[in-house]
């Protein structure tokens, strides 16, 4: 089935959609429709699927299988075998792939953790040198506890990049 560029956008233009496609992207192209719910309910609770309640995995499992799952099924994204909960990908998920790519600084916590270093670096050297508040710390010894706080983020995000728990 070959889908033009507003069917794709279309798919695309709800979030549940694009989670339902990018997980099954990163888990073998397959899943049951619990386990999606389960992930993406987590994924929009920012928790882990160990945390959810019941009610949150409900919201998400009934509108998976009412409204996602069947219109991603029908425009031959997947197979949904709607009585046993199966979804699997098919080979016009990869028509997706580019358009999805650009989407995952949506879900990034790491671009909030930068933004919090570098609004605390920034008022604390505001205090030093404008507020002429004492940190006990000379402007040198700051910046190099600054520095030391960025490496730090960066090699944890690097490291949970490379174990695929950055999600």
């Amino acid at each position: 089935m070959e889908l033009s560029k507003d069917e794709i956008f279309y798919l695309l233009k709800n979030r549940r959609r694009r989670d339902i496609v990018r997980y099954l992207m990163d888990n073998d192209g397959t899943a049951t429709l619990s386990e999606l719910a389960e992930h993406i309910a987590a994924w929009e609770n920012d928790i882990e699927v160990q945390a959810l309640n019941s009610g949150q995995r409900k919201r998400v499992y009934v509108a998976l299988y009412q409204t996602h799952l069947p219109k991603l099924a029908e425009n031959g994204i997947i197979e949904y075998e709607r009585n046993r909960g199966d979804v699997e990908l098919t080979e016009n998920a990869e028509l997706l792939k580019t358009y999805l790519e650009d989407d995952e600084s949506e879900r990034d916590p790491w671009s909030k953790r930068y933004a919090a270093l570098s609004v605390t670096g920034a008022l604390s050297i505001g205090l030093l040198t404008v507020g002429g508040v004492s940190l006990g710390v000379s402007m040198t010894q700051f910046t190099v506890l600054l520095t030391a706080a960025f490496l730090v983020a960066s090699l944890a995000h690097t490291y949970e990049a490379r174990l695929g728990l950055d999600r």
